[in-house]
């Protein structure tokens, strides 16, 4: 996975769409791209929960489900690793065999501490050793920070010097996609809608729930078809 984010060139950003289920994982992979990134929200309602409410169990089953599904390597969408201590959330990942994870520093609606978030991600990135890849989440621009921007660099480089690869900042607009990934020094990665446009300051772009959204919403108005 690290491989697939160097020497990118501008406006050739690693894009990752985001299945929530193993069908949904070969359809990305029959389609040529050479990575995918589960969304957690996706694969919740695919399990029957909110975004947020699925078992920890059911999501790391999930994820293994998906890895097996296809030939191409697969990043984990945890959320922020259910409550568990670094270690087994690191144990647990590597048992899926997914090569990364994405880490959010929300907890409960809330954002975690920046020390103590921190914190957690080195514990995670020292259980995981060097090769998988870290994702570390930023969701000062969704919880209301009054200087977004600002607690995101702070946040960004708290992270990075824990050991994440890559800085998420989530919502982000693209003038400050621009700012961040000057500063920080890894890949940024973005939020982007289906089919873009994609910011061109970042290097790697994902989707959050939006692509199994659009298919659960074409499902249902097959549905309303056949009735």
């Amino acid at each position: 996975m690290r491989a697939l984010h160097e020497a990118r060139a501008p406006g050739d950003p690693l894009v990752l769409p985001g299945p929530w289920d193993a069908g949904s994982a070969r359809i990305f992979a029959d389609a040529g791209f050479g990575a995918l990134a589960t969304t957690s929200h996706g694969a919740a309602r695919a399990l029957g929960y909110e975004d947020g409410a699925c078992p920890a169990d059911e999501m790391f089953a999930a994820v293994a489900r998906i890895v097996r599904a296809v030939d191409v390597p697969v990043s984990a969408d945890i959320e922020r690793g259910y409550g568990l201590p670094p270690a087994e959330v690191a144990a647990r990942l590597l048992d899926t065999g997914a090569v990364g994870c994405n880490l959010e520093d929300t907890h409960e609606g809330a954002l975690v501490d920046v020390a103590r978030q921190a914190d957690f991600l080195a514990g995670v990135r020292d259980a995981l050793g060097p090769a998988p890849f870290l994702n570390a989440r930023v969701d000062t621009y969704l919880r209301g920070s009054s200087d977004p921007l600002a607690a995101a660099l702070e946040r960004g480089r708290a992270y990075v010097a824990a050991g994440a690869d890559s800085v998420y900042p989530f919502r982000a607009p693209p003038e400050d996609l621009a700012v961040l990934s000057a500063e920080l020094g890894v890949p940024v990665n973005a939020l982007a809608e289906p089919g873009g446009p994609y910011p061109a300051a970042v290097t790697r772009i994902t989707f959050g729930g939006a692509l199994a959204t659009r298919a659960s919403a074409a499902t249902a108005d097959l549905a309303q078809h056949l009735r």
